[in-house]
């Protein structure tokens, strides 16, 4: 099938722009699952971010799911939950708890804290703000660029979920939607967020397990994952080889390039599905299947595959 005439329907708009960027965790391609059974065995060490005793927690095959499982190993409301950190308690979005686990990774949850305000005169087209979401209802803050108008707003930190814009509450829209609005907001006229910050140790003072604390540093050395899925169950795969590794993150920046966003769980989905694609006809068709709900232009296709081959071929 030729490239140009790969899609059925591009009636979408894109969901996001430059000037404020999405991210979301990417549908996975189908892959072979370990059995139920193995995975269903699986257990991780929780704890609450701001301090609390080690939990463990195991048979989840979604976010959702997993949260339900935080949320029920410490008596709290799923709803609480505002994203998971691996193997640091700190909120550190480098360590986001994305679409894959480490079987040695230690899962920090992040729960919602102070509530506080703060209006805005936007004047400047350009926020400076990243917003992804915990894959259940919950956007919240990425990135904050350095220099821009949300940087100088020193209220607004990293890990804000945003709760409200000019009243109207976004608890349980997607990211993207989230971008849309700041986006859609008249340059020149004040506008209000009503935001809420992870709860900090001060907040709820509670012992940490001694047992059960891992080195901040600790970071899971293992060559299997556990995959969460938005359809199907979660699989035991293997770690993404040094290659693909490469080439997951040229395809990030390519994506930022091209579209806006930054998102390494698309990244690495493209590169799955261009695995074993002989031509970027195949290659184009692949994504189709796998990520349809996408606009990618064709030309963004053809410098992805170049990117993929580049890092087969060792020039990254």
């Amino acid at each position: 099938m030729p490239l140009g005439l790969r899609r059925k329907k591009k009636d979408r708009s894109r969901e996001t722009s430059k000037l404020v960027e999405s991210e979301a965790a990417a549908p996975a391609p189908p892959a072979a699952a370990a059995p139920a059974a193995s995975v269903s065995r699986l257990q991780f060490h929780t704890q609450l971010a701001h301090g609390s005793p080690t939990g463990r927690v195991g048979g989840f095959g979604s976010a959702r799911e997993l949260y339900a499982k935080i949320a029920e190993a410490f008596g709290i409301d799923p709803a609480e939950i505002m994203f998971c950190t691996l193997n640091t308690h700190k909120v550190d979005m480098d360590k986001l708890l994305g679409a894959q686990i480490g079987l040695e990774d230690f899962i920090f949850a992040h729960i919602k804290g102070q509530r506080k305000e703060v209006e805005i005169l936007k004047t400047n087209d350009v926020l400076g703000l990243t917003i992804t979401d915990n894959g259940t209802g919950c956007p919240f803050i990425k990135r904050i660029k350095d220099g821009s108008l949300m940087d100088q707003t020193k209220i607004i930190c990293v890990g804000d979920h945003i709760e409200t814009i000019n009243g109207k509450n976004v608890s349980d829209c997607r990211h993207y939607e989230v971008a849309k609005m700041l986006k859609d907001l008249e340059k020149g006229r004040m506008f209000k967020l009503e935001l809420i910050e992870p709860m900090k140790a001060f907040e709820k003072l509670e012992p940490r397990s001694k047992g059960g604390t891992l080195p901040e540093a600790k970071i899971s050395r293992g060559r299997e994952t556990l995959r969460l899925r938005t359809k199907g169950p979660a699989t035991v795969e293997e770690m993404p080889t040094e290659v693909e590794e490469k080439a997951i993150k040229k395809v990030d920046e390519l994506l930022e390039t091209y579209m806006g966003i930054r998102d390494t769980e698309l990244a690495a989905t493209m590169v799955e599905a261009g695995r074993d694609k002989k031509n970027p006809d195949e290659f184009a068709v692949a994504l189709d299947e796998t990520l349809g709900d996408f606009a990618f232009p064709d030309e963004f296709v053809f410098d992805v595959w170049g990117a993929i081959g580049d890092a087969k071929q060792g020039r990254l």
